[in-house]
């Protein structure tokens, strides 16, 4: 069997360094920021605790340029709550409004039937941040019974608020906010369902950020009322180009005034990517949890397995560039691909394709599947490469990308979606077609990277050097910032 990597983690537990490394590394801002104000409350303690602590001069701190947003009631609507990019976006932006002062309401659409870690995991992450959230209990009842325990308990440090995402609370919730998100495409069947014959005073004031690239989320009934909602805030031009396209050919209706966002990395994944210690130790460890030497080059993609997003064809590609270089007989370290984005509990068909080709092919020393981990930053300071082989009209952004770039990593990406808007071709990375077509373009990128150390170094450098220019929280905030005041007075103004 191919290697499966579930518990890097484990050895570190013998060492208290690594612990507290680990505390900090989560990718999403929705554990960062978690940690942050852990850390907050305990200086602010030392300081009471310890008078004989000489005083620091206080260094003068941007203001966030979401600071306007304070006292705003901000009404966040995802269609689920998962660890998947739309979801944690979101929850991205609801901490940023909250460490501004704004009111923050979450509704979660659709939930498991069953009581999921993940979701109640991510859920109390937002509770402890202040995001008051509203569910959608149908068959959860379980997760209903902890959070009345965690309240009755006081572990929460503010008044808990849980209503029903279809119930009348959810209904005045909309009403009374300043703003409205509706996170994804499929979200818009919400306004119907729940908000009936109020939604025509709920639009106006509606932002719609949409994530999705594939034909099958152009349905009238999901996107019905874009026309009508204050505006349409979408992750790339290519993306927003092609919904432009897409809505007036398919669906014979309109888009909004849209807004192009690109994403940034959190201040907390630069900390780390920017630590040598962190990155030394921790490549160590998830390589010796591998079983890999720390001088062998790795290629990975960070993504959820899926067709979509083209692990089958890197394999093929990674199989190439084995036969490339064996029949040049080019001297290389030993190379290894890693697939971060197993599904350990339920493994799909197509994962159990892609293991069963590894086995086939009798790569199984060459090949590492892990477990899918809200953690990335141990990985990306573990690889050598990072492949984006995102298929048919690619990512409408990429987040793992600028994640990459940041840890001074080249990327090879496909030439398609939101890749573009960040790999510089031959400068930052290597892009290669999508589909079949793309497998020996992807194949001589690889055997270029490995036969080629200087490059690899250089277009990482780079890399980083744009992420720094374009790709920062700050950036983002900005960008966002921009939106929110133009959303904002369009709905006062109606």
């Amino acid at each position: 069997m191919a290697k499966h990597s579930a518990g890097w983690w484990v050895p570190l537990l013998q060492n208290r360094y690594l612990l507290a490394l680990l505390v900090m590394l989560s990718v999403s801002t929705l554990v960062a920021f978690f940690v942050r104000a852990a850390l907050d409350a305990c200086d602010r303690n030392l300081e009471v605790a310890d008078k004989r602590v000489k005083t620091v001069p206080q260094i003068a701190v941007k203001p966030s340029p979401l600071s306007f947003m304070k006292s705003n009631r901000v009404l966040l609507v995802s269609h689920q709550l998962s660890l998947s990019g739309g979801p944690l976006l979101l929850m991205e932006l609801a901490f940023l409004l909250r460490t501004v002062g704004a009111e923050v309401y979450w509704i979660t659409i659709q939930r498991p039937a069953e009581e999921d870690e993940v979701i109640y995991s991510l859920e109390h992450k937002m509770l402890d941040r202040g995001v008051q959230a509203g569910y959608d209990f149908e068959g959860s009842e379980k997760s209903l019974a902890l959070l009345r325990i965690i309240e009755a308990e006081c572990i929460l440090d503010f008044q808990l608020k849980v209503f029903d995402a279809k119930g009348k609370e959810a209904i005045d919730a909309a009403l009374k906010a300043d703003l409205v998100v509706l996170n994804t495409a499929v979200a818009g069947k919400w306004l119907d369902v729940v908000l009936k014959e109020d939604v025509s005073h709920v639009l106006q004031k509606v932002l719609w950020w949409i994530h999705e690239m594939r034909g099958h989320y152009f349905k009238l009934d999901y996107v019905k009322h874009l026309p009508s909602v204050a505006g349409a805030m979408i992750d790339s031009h290519v993306t927003a180009e092609y919904w432009k396209n897409r809505t007036q050919e398919r669906l014979r209706i309109k888009m909004p005034e849209t807004y192009v966002v690109h994403l940034g990395n959190s201040k907390e994944l630069m900390e780390v990517a920017e630590d040598s210690v962190a990155k030394r130790v921790l490549r160590e460890h998830v390589r010796e949890s591998l079983g890999v030497r720390n001088e062998d080059l790795l290629f990975a993609i960070i993504n959820s397995v899926s067709r979509g997003k083209g692990q089958d064809l890197f394999l093929r590609s990674f199989i190439e560039s084995l036969q490339l270089i064996q029949g040049k007989k080019l001297q290389v370290p030993t190379m290894h691909a890693v697939i971060v984005g197993s599904d350990m509990n339920a493994q799909t068909k197509f994962e159990s394709e892609l293991r069963n080709y590894v086995i086939q092919k009798k790569i199984q020393d060459r090949v590492h599947f892990v477990n899918k981990t809200l953690t990335v930053a141990p990985y990306l300071a573990a690889i050598d490469v990072l492949v984006q082989n995102s298929q048919a009209r690619g990512e409408c952004f990429g987040r793992i990308t600028i994640e990459a770039m940041a840890f001074q990593l080249p990327v090879l990406g496909t030439a398609a979606g939101g890749t573009t808007e960040i790999v510089v071709n031959g400068t930052t990375g290597l892009l290669h077609p999508a589909g079949k077509e793309g497998v020996s373009p992807l194949a001589r990128n690889i055997v270029k990277l490995a036969t080629h150390v200087e490059r690899r170094l250089t277009m990482g450098k780079r890399g980083y050097k744009r992420v720094k220019e374009m790709f920062l929280e700050q950036h983002m905030a900005e960008r966002i910032a921009a939106v929110l005041k133009e959303v904002l007075k369009k709905s006062k103004s109606n």
